[in-house]
């Protein structure tokens, strides 16, 4: 049965809007061939890269990347130029790009172009391709340099000799981990994602001759190797050997997802397991036979007062976000959680808590949302769901009291430039009575 579960959810999770980008991405590079080599073609010159170009990326996917390489006659005019030669270059590609896209929002920023188009955008980096295969891009930044280097062809062919090593694992892999990050909260970037599934497979051979069948395995054991990451800096891509940084510390949620792991291993009832693995890799886990996605669509039903983010804005989970809790009785704090696996006590009725957001590196501006969920029996029989994902009043903080008892939660979420890249869940169990 949990052969066909995973397939199922990799089939689940997989691209869906590929003709759609496959346009975006021809559209530009003709845009960009027309005016800076005079030729009329929608493909060369244009390497895919990113997560889509390692294929690697996941439904909804809303951060696409290419570089475009320009004549060595232009970094040869714009390098001699006074001022600042990467902002000019970043302006010639966006007037380029203006032509065919009027009324899209584009703009250079640090050292590519964005092009904002409904469900995603695309970064072009325009760059110049050197004798070593590499590529030789500009940055705005510090009144504009030309010495910075990229080798994404090097980082495809790596990942692709890897993948075929075991047997297709690794790529799966990578995209079962972008699931479990976006669902809860993990700051890793795509590329860090594909360096540690890459380090994983590539200092463990025993999984290269499986399949489907030995996923939950897999999975168990990749998130112990990413729980067990030292807390580092960044991290040596494959291939070109370039800075991955990190973006925060991903490895307690990895531990926690191990577990969970393990827990639906060993865990004998269908659906208590499709549950777990449903905590661990978010809604598109699929239910394992109509008896249980029956039983999953009565409850979705009965709780239709609930709202997913992943509805409202695509998911690209890109930062650290933590919130804490403090209890409050009669005017005094009791006690203040932030990290709550296994020390989290059943809270007492008539509680006061304030749910404050203690840090978040996503960089200003941006939106924060809180969502504030009940769950049990009690819940539903006094219609008190909710689950409704309601703005932030501005003060970072969300207060609610414990009126009755069940495994409740609140989550909070952070929207920039329409995507949610940033989110973290406190689980709030409140004693039965």
């Amino acid at each position: 049965m949990s052969a066909s579960l995973f397939k199922q959810f990799r089939q689940n999770i997989a691209v869906t809007n590929s003709d759609a980008i496959s346009t975006s991405y021809g559209q530009i590079t003709k845009r960009l061939n027309k005016d800076f080599w005079d030729i009329d073609s929608d493909s060369t010159h244009c390497l895919q890269v990113g997560s889509y170009g390692r294929n690697t990326a996941i439904r909804d996917v809303s951060d696409l990347d290419m570089v475009f390489e320009l004549p060595q006659t232009v970094y040869d005019r714009l390098s001699k130029v006074k001022g600042n030669g990467p902002s000019q270059l970043l302006q010639e590609v966006r007037d380029s790009l203006k032509k065919t896209y009027p009324n899209t929002k584009i703009k250079g920023d640090g050292q590519v172009v964005v092009v904002d188009f409904a469900k995603y955008r695309v970064e072009v980096l325009p760059a110049f391709k050197q004798d070593d295969g590499r590529y030789r891009y500009g940055d705005t930044h510090n009144n504009g340099t030309w010495d910075n280097y990229c080798n994404p062809r090097a980082e495809i062919d790596t990942l692709n000799t890897q993948n075929k090593d075991s047997n297709r694992n690794l790529k799966h892999a990578c995209k079962m981990l972008r699931s479990w990050k976006n669902h809860n909260g993990a700051p890793m970037s795509g590329m860090l994602i594909d360096t540690l599934a890459y380090n994983f497979f590539k200092s463990n051979s025993s999984y290269n001759d499986k399949s489907y069948a030995a996923y939950p395995d897999l999975m168990k054991d990749v998130f112990s190797y990413l729980a067990n990451q030292p807390e580092q800096e960044y991290w040596k891509a494959p291939g070109s050997l370039s800075h991955v940084k990190t973006q925060g510390k991903f490895q307690r949620k990895a531990k926690k997802a191990a577990t969970k792991c393990q827990d639906a291993i060993d865990e004998e009832k269908e659906p208590k397991k499709v549950k777990l693995w449903k905590e661990v890799f978010g809604r598109r886990f699929p239910a394992a036979t109509e008896q249980v996605a029956k039983a999953f669509a009565e409850t979705t039903q009965r709780v239709s007062t609930e709202e997913f983010i992943e509805d409202k804005y695509p998911v690209d989970i890109q930062y650290d976000l933590d919130t804490e809790c403090s209890v409050g009785y009669a005017g005094k704090e009791e006690k203040r959680y932030r990290f709550l696996e296994g020390v989290f006590p059943w809270l007492k009725l008539g509680r006061n808590l304030t749910f404050n957001v203690v840090s978040c590196n996503v960089p200003q501006p941006y939106q924060v949302f809180w969502k504030v969920r009940n769950v049990g029996t009690i819940a539903e029989r006094k219609s008190q769901i909710r689950g409704q994902i309601l703005p932030d009043g501005g003060l970072l903080k969300r207060v609610e009291t414990t009126s009755f008892g069940g495994e409740h939660y609140v989550e909070c979420y952070v929207v920039k430039d329409g995507i949610c890249v940033a989110r973290n869940l406190i689980e709030v169990p409140i004693e039965l009575v």
